[in-house]
């Protein structure tokens, strides 16, 4: 038990430095900036910043909020991030320990993480992270020997979201999603397969439909206002991929006899 706890802290340490780094992608990427040069600097006053200014979490307390040199507030995203990803780290080290399902789920989270937050704040998904993770999702599932679910998952998921765009151009003769969530949905169905898939596309509208309803009628939008869509298919993705078997078996019990 106490080398399980020792691992887990430092499983929880490893999140907090990989969401400063997700951190980065979120920034850059939408801007379409290198990830690797040039170092970190403030988006405020543009100085270099000092290794003592970026360590994950605690620099933010420490600095109380706001940049060192120019005192500009920082957002509250960056210690979100790192507190996010270190909790997940933990966790599913805590809950999976040292498993290939464990790294998958790491590896699955990292790349939707950065998504979630680039989607939410600029109405984009970025190709390199869904195309990327479609490769891995691919390459994993043939080393658990399930490549062919992974396949299945991946046309089924990004497939249907295809025939939901198309369907809408022509009847509607307008975009019903952007065409990065239909990318995303081959990514994440190459990671969950047909099953999970299926049902991680009826929460993800299920979620959409409820939270779009409360945005409409409370925050003063109307029925024209574009609503990223790609936070609803991770959530979907992530309940149907650690609940989705529970939820099928709760649902078989109740309507089929």
């Amino acid at each position: 038990m106490l080398f399980k706890i020792l691992f887990t802290i430092w499983f929880f340490l490893l999140g907090s430095a990989v969401g400063s780094f997700l951190n980065v992608l979120i920034y850059r990427l939408p801007r379409k900036e290198s990830i690797l040069f040039p170092s970190s600097r403030c988006p405020s006053c543009n100085h270099k910043l000092a290794p003592k200014d970026l360590v994950p979490i605690f620099s933010y307390i420490f600095l109380k909020g706001k940049c060192r040199y120019c005192r500009a507030k920082i957002s509250i995203r960056y210690p979100l991030v790192e507190t996010l990803t270190a909790i997940f780290f933990a966790l599913s080290f805590w809950v999976y320990g040292w498993s290939f399902h464990c790294f998958k789920i790491l590896i699955l989270f990292s790349f939707l993480l950065p998504i979630f937050f680039i989607d939410i704040e600029h109405m984009l998904i970025p190709d390199v992270l869904s195309f990327a993770g479609l490769g891995i999702g691919f390459f994993l599932s043939l080393l658990e020997g399930k490549i062919y679910q992974s396949i299945l998952g991946s046309i089924v998921f990004g497939g249907i979201l295809l025939l939901i765009y198309l369907g809408a151009l022509l009847i509607l003769k307008e975009e019903g999603m952007g065409q990065g969530d239909i990318k995303l949905g081959f990514f994440l169905g190459s990671f969950l397969g047909l099953k999970l898939s299926l049902l991680a596309l009826f929460l993800s509208y299920i979620l959409g439909g409820v939270i779009s309803v409360f945005i409409l009628l409370f925050k003063n939008k109307d029925l024209k206002t574009a609503i990223p869509f790609g936070p609803f298919l991770i959530s979907g993705s992530f309940i149907s991929l650690f609940w989705g078997e529970s939820i099928i078996s709760l649902y078989i019990s109740f309507f089929i006899k």
